[in-house]
C-alpha cells in the first residue's frame, strides 16, 4: 500500500509540473540512451522517458525486445511546451542526431528495435513529422526510411534504463555512441539549449 501511494503521489507531482497546454510525442532513433540524453538538456522538454512502442507484446522487457521478436522499437517518449520548444525544432533536434536513411539499425546497433520511427498523436504532428521528413531527406543527402504511424501505446523501459546517460556518462558506450550525438545537438542548436 506504501509503495502504491508513493507512486501515486510522483505521478500527481510530475503531472502538476507538466504545462497547461503540454504535448506528448514518441519517437525512436537507434538506442533509447541517446535520445534521452539529447532532449532532456532543451529547453520546454518537461519529461523524457525510454520506453518501447511499435510492436504486438504487452508489457515487453528489455531482453524481449533485443531480442527483434517483439516488433517494438527502443523509443523516447518526450513531453514539451510547444510555446517554448516549437514542434519542428524538436523534430529537426530529432533528424539530426539519427541517421533516418539508414534502414534498422544506428551505427553498431542493428534490428528493427532500433529502427527510425516517429509516432503521432494526431493530425498536426503527422504533418510536422512528414514535413521534417521532407527536410531530412535534403540534409542526409538520402531516402528518409523513418516510420510515420499513429500512436497506440507506450511502454516504460526498466528503472536502470532511465537517465542513463546522466547516471553512467563515462562507460565506454557512453563515452563512443553517446557523448557525439549530446556534442552535435550542442553544438548545432545551442541556442534551445536550457
Amino acid at each position: 500500500m506504501i509503495a502504491t501511494s508513493l507512486g501515486a503521489q510522483a505521478a500527481r507531482a510530475e503531472k502538476a509540473a507538466m504545462p497547461a497546454n503540454a504535448e506528448t510525442i514518441t519517437l525512436g532513433g537507434g538506442c533509447f540512451w541517446c535520445l534521452e540524453a539529447v532532449f532532456e538538456e532543451f529547453k520546454g522538454v518537461a519529461s523524457v522517458t525510454s520506453g518501447y512502442a511499435g510492436g504486438h507484446l504487452p508489457n515487453p522487457n528489455y531482453e524481449q525486445v533485443s531480442s527483434g521478436s517483439t516488433g517494438h522499437a527502443e523509443v523516447v517518449q518526450i513531453v514539451f511546451d510547444p510555446k517554448v520548444m516549437p514542434l519542428d525544432v524538436l523534430l529537426h533536434i530529432y533528424f539530426t542526431i539519427h541517421d533516418p536513411t539508414t534502414l534498422d539499425r544506428q551505427g553498431n546497433d542493428v534490428g528493427t528495435q532500433y529502427r527510425s520511427i516517429a509516432f503521432y498523436r494526431d493530425a498536426a504532428q503527422k504533418t510536422a513529422i512528414e514535413k521534417a521528413i521532407a527536410q531530412a531527406g535534403e540534409d542526409w543527402h538520402g531516402k528518409v526510411v523513418t516510420q510515420v504511424v499513429p500512436f497506440t501505446v507506450f511502454y516504460k523501459a526498466e528503472n536502470y534504463h532511465q537517465e542513463y546517460f546522466r547516471l553512467h556518462g563515462t562507460q565506454p558506450y557512453c563515452q563512443l555512441v553517446v557523448a557525439p550525438k549530446v556534442a552535435k545537438a550542442r553544438k548545432k542548436f545551442h541556442e534551445w539549449l536550457q
